[in-house]
């Protein structure tokens, strides 16, 4: 028997500015479904999932969702107003006996409930917007872009926790190895059309420029038949005047119908210039260390760094990767040890905060008001890689408009910044590049581009991304910050890292037993605890009390005498997480343990 939709949008047309964004858009999304939503920036994603949600009200068309069924919706700009702590904000909507669900999903995506919502940053307050989805678990569940601002390890719990649910969702994300290990059905946004495709986001690619070429042949074949048509109409005017009215007047329909094709939108022309050629020595780093305080971020850390090499940094968010490319290119100096820059080099920047742009100036003002982009004499122009250029030729290169030229820069989105961000530093020559976090918020036709250029790039280039696919395309060499001092070196992108990882670190553990052992045999055994362990020691107490009060909440869960008869799915997860929790408090109750017996 065929079970209702969750949800149904019928001719549905919306229209912005005066610009249409959809047009008798119909679409049905069915309970399992599993479905990527895709298209270009601008194209109207987010638009399109605001109106799912029912936060965006359509001119014509109805919204249909049955009664009994939820629709969760996470935004990329939560407002957290009214609320004191991220964990408030998370479990607003939850019953009491719910409540346990947040602590659990912050856990995974790594962000702390009890942190005041004042203080937190963008990227926190997205995770909570997220983990307040995940617990409040509607029968649909709309995702905007969830893995931005999460890094690696967080997007795979989040990848794990979704492939597991039953529960339908519809995703943004820029993110392809997100999306391939997730869709099973694809939405495709295209000049105000939505085409469904009933597999995952694996096969778009093809599919879409099957489906341009398609459409470039008939478009080809019109414009035959109206130059066909036209040069009868001139031709052909002699002959009887009723035939010669049918078929000026099909002439006509042909013309209109050509000139209601909406022109595909072309790629940002990005395009980089090295600079002078680098020494072939580019970065030299000896046993260098860094703290702040009790965080330490790196401990006796070599690398080096040649001439063309593309070095991607990896690890957990406020791991310390920033810090490190900061001590790399000159502009922090590390507590002990040396870097060494390479000669010759010009290095350009690509900061993930997007401090470069000024959020209340335009977009003219950006570009023109940069000391390193002026022309002398010339309020519009820019100087492009030696030459200068009309600043709003500029901006259309990068797919900006004439309008768009004099708005302000807080009126973009996320990938129009980055967009913006890629105009200034594209426009002068260098042989370093340092990009911090740059596919964020890009759409992937951009990111595709972004990959070629750098392949042609000449000179070098160190990358932190949270990006799996990204750093495979880009990446020679791959720096995995684990915390607490850790860094190793691997060869390849990220799947080299992960393939190259337990052999690495199982021998390097080996290697310390073995050096410890050997230190035990000539000096006398050591009583106290070092700085670390004496931390672990204090933290310890907190995090067993905190595993103590999840083991009594999913204890409470589990005794309700419905729970495996009714929702069996749940009943499953949360004896998982019954067993994964007891298991985390023995270790840390005997962790304590043998640390109370050495102070």
């Amino acid at each position: 028997m065929a079970r209702a939709p969750l949800l149904q949008l019928n001719s549905i047309s919306l229209t912005f500015g005066g610009n249409p964004v959809f047009d008798d858009l119909s679409l049905v999304i069915q309970p399992g479904d599993r479905v990527a939503l895709v298209g270009r920036n601008g194209s109207g994603k987010s638009t399109l999932m605001k109106v799912m949600a029912g936060l965006a009200e359509a001119d014509r068309g109805d919204r249909v969702v049955p009664p009994g069924i939820t629709v969760g919706y996470m935004e990329q700009d939560p407002d957290l107003s009214g609320f004191s702590t991220l964990g408030d904000f998370a479990a607003s909507r939850l019953d009491e006996g719910e409540a346990y669900r947040v602590p659990m999903v912050a856990e995974g995506l790594k962000f702390d409930p009890d942190m005041p919502v004042a203080t937190a940053s963008g990227g926190e307050k997205r995770r909570a917007a997220l983990a307040k989805l995940l617990a409040e678990a509607p029968e649909l569940m709309l995702l905007d872009e969830p893995t931005n601002h999460l890094d690696i390890h967080a997007i795979e719990w989040l990848e794990a926790e979704l492939k597991s649910t039953r529960t339908a969702f519809v995703l943004i994300s820029h993110d392809r190895a997100f999306l391939r290990a997730l869709s099973k059905a694809t939405l495709w946004i295209d000049r105000g059309q939505v085409r469904r495709r009933e597999s995952g986001f694996d096969g778009f690619e093809d599919w879409r420029e099957t489906v341009w070429a398609e459409e470039d042949e008939a478009r080809h074949k019109l414009d035959r038949k109206i130059k066909a048509e036209a040069k009868w109409a001139v031709e052909g005017i002699s002959a009887r005047r009723k035939r010669n009215q049918g078929r000026v007047r099909a002439l006509a329909a042909l013309r209109d119908e050509r000139a209601s094709h909406i022109r595909r939108q072309g790629t940002a022309a990005l395009e980089i210039e090295s600079g002078t050629v680098s020494g072939k020595k580019v970065i030299e780093a000896k046993g260098i260390s860094k703290a702040f305080g009790q965080t330490i971020i790196t401990r006796d850390f070599d690398l080096r760094v040649l001439r063309g090499d593309r070095v991607a940094f990896v690890g957990p968010n406020g791991v310390g990767k920033t810090t490190i490319l900061k001590m790399l290119t000159g502009q922090l100096a590390p507590d002990a040890g040396a870097v060494t820059l390479g000669t010759n080099l010009d290095i350009a920047v690509f900061d993930q905060a997007r401090a470069q742009l000024d959020a209340k100036a335009t977009l003219w003002e950006n570009l023109t008001g940069d000391p390193l982009m002026a022309v002398s004499g010339a309020s519009d122009q820019v100087m492009v890689r030696g030459n200068p250029k009309h600043v709003v030729a500029y901006l259309k290169d990068f797919l900006f408009d004439e309008r768009q030229a004099r708005a302000p820069v807080y009126s973009l989105s996320g990938g129009e910044k980055a967009r913006l961000l890629l105009a200034k530093l594209m426009a002068r020559p260098s042989n370093l590049l340092i990009l911090d976090e740059p596919t964020n918020d890009l759409d992937v036709e951009t990111l595709d581009l972004l990959q070629d250029i750098l392949g042609d790039y000449d000179g070098t280039v160190l990358l932190v991304s949270h990006d799996r696919d990204f750093i495979d395309r880009v990446a020679t060499t791959t720096v995995a910050l684990e915390g607490q001092g850790r860094a190793m070196v691997y060869p390849g992108g990220w799947s080299d890292y992960v393939t190259q990882r337990p052999a690495l670190v199982a021998a390097e553990e080996a290697r310390a037993r073995a050096a410890a052992a050997a230190h035990k045999a000539y000096t006398p055994v050591e009583t106290g605890l070092s700085f670390t362990e004496r931390k672990r020691f204090n933290d310890l107490p907190g995090l067993i009390e905190r595993l103590e009060a999840e083991i009594a909440k999913l204890a409470e869960l589990l005794e309700g005498p419905d729970l495996y008869a009714k929702e069996p799915v749940k009943f499953r997860k949360a004896s998982e997480m019954m067993a994964d929790r007891q298991r985390l408090l023995t270790a840390a109750e005997e962790e304590w343990l043998a640390l109370a017996d050495r102070v």
